[in-house]
């Protein structure tokens, strides 16, 4: 059974302006340093839509979920996409740097454990995810990647494989209208010759998680869980 309070709504005052994002924070009530996630959501979400996945993440986990950078229709985006545009790695260096920042402060201001960052995106969130941990595989322990797709220009972290084994959750839509699945099965192949231990998982869905890949998601976090 989960022992977190509610998510509490950071958008000033010193956490604010430690972690340099908005942001919803849901603390366990034991004590650190705490195995921690960070939630990015998509493209028109913002800090509060990610929180449909935060039961599958293991009780006493620090999870936490930054806005996006940029004002996008009536929610926020961390890339303004173009129609038909799929961005390069280095089009993401904004946002990459700004949720950077975002997890180095955590262990000062939650005492989240430097050792045990997890990134969990949606989307455009797992865009941003995927090019964060190409650029800084070191940085975290580990990917669940949502119906998301990895930047083009991936080239050199593919040619050293510079993920180095590290556990990434895939999930996919067959059905998918935003992320054709030949352009999904594509990310899946570009993590692999990246080095990741990749955990794939396609379902008969759209844009979303299915209840079968909700029950899978837990299962890799509780996998994780172990490992720790």
């Amino acid at each position: 059974m989960k022992t977190h309070v509610k998510p509490k709504l950071v958008s000033d005052g010193p956490a604010f302006g430690t972690t340099g994002l908005v942001h919803r924070v849901q603390q366990p009530d034991m004590t650190g340093p705490y195995t921690t996630v960070v939630m990015l959501h998509g493209r028109f979400g913002n800090e509060d839509v990610m929180w449909l996945f935060a039961p599958t993440v293991p009780a006493n986990w620090l999870i936490l979920a930054p806005r996006g950078l940029h004002e996008d229709r009536e929610g926020y985006s961390w890339h303004p996409r173009l129609p038909d545009e799929w961005p390069c790695l280095y089009e993401l260096d904004h946002s990459v740097t700004a949720v950077t920042h975002f997890i180095h402060a955590l262990s000062r201001q939650y005492n989240a454990d430097p050792r045990r960052i997890y990134l969990m995106g949606f989307s455009q969130g797992a865009a941003v995810a995927y090019a964060l941990a190409l650029k800084y595989p070191r940085l975290v322990r580990g990917i669940a990647g949502l119906v998301g797709f990895v930047p083009e220009a991936c080239d050199t972290a593919v040619q050293f494989q510079s993920l180095d084994n590290l556990p990434i959750f895939m999930a996919v839509g067959r059905k998918d209208p935003l992320i054709p699945y030949q352009r999904a099965q594509q990310s899946a192949q570009t993590l692999r010759q990246a080095g990741a231990n990749l955990a794939y998982h396609a379902y008969d869905t759209g844009h979303k998680l299915s209840a079968q890949g909700m029950k899978d998601l837990q299962a890799w976090w509780a996998a994780r869980a172990q490992e720790e």
